[in-house]
């Protein structure tokens, strides 16, 4: 059964760090590319960063700079680093796994590009 299951989040101060997980189970992450989304209250998703097989790595500009997204292939499992944490990156943090390659930032924010979800990990950055 192909599964995502996303862990790692938690309530942290401004400027704070979290990392993320998304372990995946019943198929290879290795073949596939890799996105971060969130969703805050009352908003839309909105897509956080994507890692494509080859390890191409791309942010949206909310992030680039304070996040980090990367792959170990022998746990199954990718990861989002998460620096200088702000209020307005409180979310629920979903990741989402696709066959095909992302070849831009375009693609890899896309929601219809991937095939498999996670249920999603709260983020909450708060004083």
């Amino acid at each position: 059964q192909v599964q995502l299951v996303e862990s790692g989040g938690d309530l942290v101060q401004p400027g704070g760090s979290l990392r993320l997980s998304c372990a995946a189970s019943g198929f290879s992450l290795d073949d596939y590319a890799i996105g971060w989304f969130r969703q805050a209250p009352g908003k839309a998703r909105e897509g956080v960063s994507g890692i494509n097989s080859d390890g191409s790595s791309y942010y949206a500009d909310s992030v680039r700079g304070r996040f980090t997204i990367s792959r170990d292939g022998a746990k199954n499992t990718v990861y989002l680093k998460m620096n200088s944490l702000k209020p307005e990156d409180t979310a629920v943090y979903f990741c989402a796994a696709a066959q095909m390659y992302g070849g831009n930032w375009f693609i890899l924010s896309g929601e219809s590009f991937y095939d498999y979800w996670g249920q999603g990990t709260q983020v909450t950055v708060s004083a």
